[in-house]
C-alpha cells in the first residue's frame, strides 16, 4: 500500500466524491499532456513498447491516449503514478512531476525498487538520444537493403531494428557496430547496460537449497523458486487479485502428442487432452487443440499465439503440452527436443505485449527424467536419458506474471493410465472443476492437486510421483465462478 506523498508548499490536495477526486487526476493528466510536445509523444510510446501494444500506440495522437491505455492496462491511477512519473523522469520532463506530486530526487529513489522500464529499453532511448541527424544518415547508409524505407528518426530507426528482431536484450552485435563506426563515445552505454543486467541476473546461491543430485542440473530447483520470488512486488503478498473482467477469458492452447517418429506412443493422452478442453472451454476461454506436433509446428503455433490480436482483450493465456520429455524441455512428435525456457520465452511482455501484466500459465505433462519401467496399465512419459542433450537449468523467464505447473519433480517420471489419462493432468481438472465454483486461487488449487498426486501409487504401490509448480505471479489469480455447473 502507498503512502500519501505530500504536495509541496503551496499546492493544495482537494477532497470530494470519488468522481470529483477522479476528475482532479484527470485533470493533472491534461495538464501533463499539454506541455508536452510531439517529440515527446514519440519518446512515450516508444518507452510503452513493452507494455501497450503497437497498434494500440500507433493510433494515439496525444500524451492523453497513452495515459488512457495505461489506466486501461492497470499501469497508471490516482493511488499509484509512479510509473508515469518514472516515464516523465527518463523523458528529462522532471517540472511536470508536481502534478503528481513526485520530485526528480524521489524518483530517483524509488527507481531501483519500483522501476518498470526494462535497462534494455533505456539503453535504446538513451542511444536515440545521442544520435543525431547527421548520425543517422550515416547509419542508414551503413544498413543499406536492411532498412527498405529510411526512418525520419533515431527512435524510428530502433524501433525498427528491433520489431525485424536485428537487436535485442542479447544481441546487440548491429547495434555496438554502427555505434563504433558512427557514435563511438556511445558504446560505453552499452557496456554500463551489459554491467547492469549481468548485476540484475546475478542469482543468491543458497547452499541449502541446491539440487541433490549434483551430477543433474534441475529445470526448477528450489532455489531457483526462491531467487524468482525475490523479483515480486512486495505488495504481492497482500490479497490483490489479477483482473478478470474483460471482453475474453482468453485462449488455451493444447498440444497433444500420441505418436512420435523416433518414440514410443502415449496412449491415454487424448482422454487427458478431452478433459482439458472441456474444463478450459467451462472457465471461458477459447481452446485451440492441436495434435502430433512437430517441431516447426510448434514453432509456427508459438509465432501465431506470440502475435494474436486477441491477447490485448483477454484476461489471461493458458498453454498445454502433453507429450514425452527430459530435463527442462518437451519432445515434439519427430523427436525434437524443444526446451520449456524457449516456449515460454514468447510470452514475455517484451514479446507479447498484449499479455503484458496478465498471467500466463503452462501446465506440462511430460516426464523430467530417467525412465521407470512401467507395470501393466501404466506408462512413464521418459525416454532413455543416454541419449538425451544437457539439461538446462531452469525454464521459467525471470519476468512476472508467469505460472509453470510440471507434473512431476526434476529427476523423475510421470505416469500416465493407458486408458484414463495421466494422475497429474486428471487431478488437474478434478479440482478445477471442484475447486473454482469455492472461489480457490490457482496456487491453493495447485497445492490441492499436489496432495492428492503424491498419495496415488502404482498397482504394485512402489511408483509414486510429486508435480511441482514455479512462478512469478504477483497477484491471486482467481477464476470467475462460470454460471453453468460442470457436467
Amino acid at each position: 500500500m502507498w503512502r500519501l506523498v505530500l504536495a509541496p508548499q503551496g499546492q493544495s490536495l482537494t477532497s470530494g466524491s470519488d468522481e470529483n477526486s477522479k476528475m482532479t487526476f484527470r485533470e493533472k493528466l491534461l495538464n501533463i499532456d499539454s506541455n508536452l510536445g510531439v517529440q515527446d509523444v514519440e519518446c512515450l510510446k516508444f518507452l510503452c513498447l513493452d507494455f501497450i501494444s503497437q497498434k494500440k500506440l500507433e493510433k494515439s495522437s496525444s500524451a492523453s491516449d497513452i495515459f488512457d491505455h495505461l489506466m486501461a492496462e492497470e499501469l497508471l491511477s490516482e493511488e499509484d503514478p509512479f510509473f508515469l512519473a518514472e516515464l516523465l523522469y527518463i523523458i528529462k520532463q522532471n517540472s511536470l512531476l508536481r502534478h503528481l506530486n513526485y520530485t526528480r530526487e524521489a524518483v530517483e529513489n524509488l527507481l531501483p525498487t519500483r522501476r518498470r522500464v526494462s535497462l534494455f529499453r533505456n539503453l535504446l532511448y538513451e542511444i536515440s538520444e545521442g544520435i543525431d541527424s547527421d548520425n543517422l544518415r550515416d547509419m542508414i547508409f551503413l544498413l543499406g537493403e536492411k532498412i527498405p524505407k529510411k526512418p525520419k528518426t533515431s527512435l524510428s530507426l530502433l524501433a525498427y531494428l528491433e520489431q525485424q528482431a536485428e537487436i535485442d536484450d542479447d544481441n546487440l552485435m548491429l547495434l555496438e557496430n554502427l555505434c563504433k563506426r558512427v557514435v563511438p563515445h556511445l558504446l560505453k552505454k552499452i557496456e554500463n547496460y551489459r554491467r547492469n543486467k549481468a548485476e540484475e541476473a546475478t542469482p543468491v546461491v543458497n547452499k541449502e537449497t541446491e539440487s541433490s543430485y549434483p551430477e543433474e542440473e534441475e529445470i526448477v530447483s528450489f532455489s531457483s523458486i526462491k531467487q524468482l520470488s525475490e523479483f515480486l512486488p512486495v505488495s504481492s503478498v497482500e490479497a490483490a487479485v489479477y483482473r478478470m473482467d474483460r471482453k475474453h477469458r482468453g485462449h488455451c492452447v493444447i498440444v497433444n502428442n500420441y505418436k512420435f517418429t523416433t518414440m514410443t506412443d502415449r496412449p491415454g493422452t487424448h482422454k487427458d487432452a478431452e478433459c482439458l478442453e472441456h474444463v478450459f472451454q467451462w472457465l471461458g476461454f477459447t481452446v485451440h487443440m492441436y495434435d502430433d506436433v512437430t517441431e516447426e509446428g510448434m514453432e509456427n503455433l508459438l509465432q501465431e499465439y506470440k502475435r494474436h490480436p486477441g491477447h490485448v482483450d483477454a484476461d489471461c493465456f493458458v498453454f498445454c503440452i502433453l507429450t514425452h520429455g527430459k530435463f527442462g524441455a518437451v519432445y515434439s512428435s519427430d523427436g525434437v527436443l524443444i526446451p520449456i525456457r524457449k516456449i515460454m520465452a514468447h510470452f514475455t511482455a517484451h514479446q507479447c505485449p498484449g499479455l503484458a501484466h496478465k498471467p500466463k500459465l503452462f501446465f506440462i505433462q511430460a516426464c523430467q527424467g530417467e525412465e521407470v519401467q512401467p507395470f501393466t496399465s501404466i506408462e512413464a512419459d521418459a525416454q532413455n536419458p543416454d541419449h538425451m542433450p544437457p539439461p538446462l537449468k531452469d525454464s521459467i523467464p525471470v519476468e512476472a506474471d508467469f505460472l509453470l505447473g510440471l507434473a512431476t519433480v526434476p529427476g523423475y517420471v510421470s505416469f500416465r493410465h493407458v486408458m484414463n489419462g495421466s494422475w497429474y493432468i486428471q487431478s488437474l481438472c478434478t479440482h478445477l472443476t471442484l475447486l473454482v465454483p469455492r472461489h480457490e486461487d490457482i496456487l491453493s488449487i495447485l497445492t490441492v492437486v499436489n496432495d492428492d498426486v503424491s498419495q496415488r501409487a502404482d498397482s504394485q504401490g512402489t511408483k509414486k510421483q510429486m508435480p511441482q509448480p514455479a512462478f512469478t505471479l504477483r497477484k491471486k489469480l482467481v477464476f470467475p465462478v462460470p454460471r453453468d455447473s460442470f457436467c
